[in-house]
């Protein structure tokens, strides 16, 4: 193989590297952590006391499970409201509503 050729390839494998890692940064800034609106046993891992991980969550819309959501789009969720009628919302920090009795 010629040096031109040899240069060209390894030139290609680093610009296919970084177009990957590129494509993986922007994937992951998408994703935000929604808390407050997971359906009972569907939060993502690493919710709050009471759960260990993934699918662990054991009330409807816990406020200290979270899953992940596009990014921008947690607090703008149309979620039902609690039974006592007030609004509920997704939020980015962990909540103090609808944690397991």
């Amino acid at each position: 193989m010629s040096n031109t050729a040899r240069t060209l390839t390894v030139a290609s494998a680093f610009a296919a590297a970084l177009v990957a890692s590129s494509a993986t940064n922007v994937s992951a800034q998408s994703k935000e952590k929604c808390y407050g609106v997971a359906m009972a046993g569907q939060n993502d891992c690493a919710a709050g006391p009471g759960t260990t991980c993934a699918g662990t969550s054991s009330v409807d819309y816990q406020g200290n499970s979270w899953k992940l959501v596009d990014a921008g789009t947690c607090m703008e969720m149309n979620l039902p409201a609690m039974a006592d009628g007030t609004e509920r919302k997704g939020s980015l920090e962990p909540l103090k509503r609808d944690l397991p009795s």
